[in-house]
């Protein structure tokens, strides 16, 4: 294979794996506070194995770099449904799972059969001293406070815990709506937290539909100029099996 064929190939794939993220990101636009994804890609140089060089030429290749996040807050919705939470700025809520401490910003919780404020998959949402919450089953008010406190008609029930990192690029995408990290998170003092209300997705389907359109043309028009490199070496050996003989 020439090294047109291989640059192209390059760009064939990871236009590829932009269109599963697009997808993704399309999926996902109804998932509260969910993040839209995307790719950055650069030029990868490689030594080639021809040319008049000692070393050979430089042959440049496209290579997917890196995904970064875009965190900007998705609109709110009112819901009035007092298990709706929104977290305003950069926090996250703490969640426990059985491969420990996961941090989302979906805040469409629920009670589980034992009382306790969880995920809709079921993971329980922590509080300030890193314990659930859980409700009795005559407890029918619960509110939620701005700064996060959580009370019923009985009196406080605890505070829920908001982080923050450093860099929440580094936040890796666990089930769901959840994310992983190594790094270490930091309490938020004075969180904003909006009870009956939930934050939507920030994908503009829109931009993202636009997006999909313009890497399907351009893996199309990568690939008819494979064949045309195809067809072009298929009609060089041709010609140079005529004049051989």
């Amino acid at each position: 294979m020439d090294s047109a064929s291989y640059i192209a190939l390059s760009r064939q794939t990871a236009l590829w794996r932009q269109m599963d993220m697009v997808a993704n990101n399309l999926a996902n636009m109804s998932t509260p506070a969910f993040k839209g994804e995307h790719m950055m890609f650069n030029e990868y140089l490689v030594n080639s194995r021809t040319g008049d060089r000692p070393f050979g030429d430089k042959i440049a290749m496209v290579q997917d770099r890196a995904i970064y996040r875009d965190m900007r807050e998705g609109a709110y919705t009112q819901t009035d449904n007092p298990l709706d939470i929104a977290v305003h700025g950069e926090g996250f809520l703490v969640v426990d799972t059985p491969a420990g401490p996961r941090y989302t910003r979906n805040g469409h919780l629920r009670l589980d059969e034992a009382g306790q404020l969880v995920t809709q998959e079921g993971h329980p949402v922590l509080a300030s001293n890193d314990q659930p919450f859980f409700f009795a089953p005559t407890e029918r008010s619960i509110s939620i406070g701005r700064d996060g406190t959580v009370a019923t008609e009985n009196g406080r029930v605890g505070r829920l815990r908001v982080v923050r990192f450093d860099n929440p690029q580094e936040l890796r995408k666990t089930q769901g709506s959840l994310y992983e990290t190594g790094a270490r998170p930091q309490d938020v003092d004075r969180p904003e937290i909006a009870q009956g209300m939930i934050e939507e997705s920030n994908i503009q389907p829109v931009l993202e539909l636009t997006s999909m359109i313009q890497v399907q043309r351009s893996y199309e028009a990568v690939q008819r100029m494979i064949e045309a490199e195809h067809e072009r070496s298929r009609k060089a050996v041709d010609v140079l099996g005529r004049t051989s003989r």
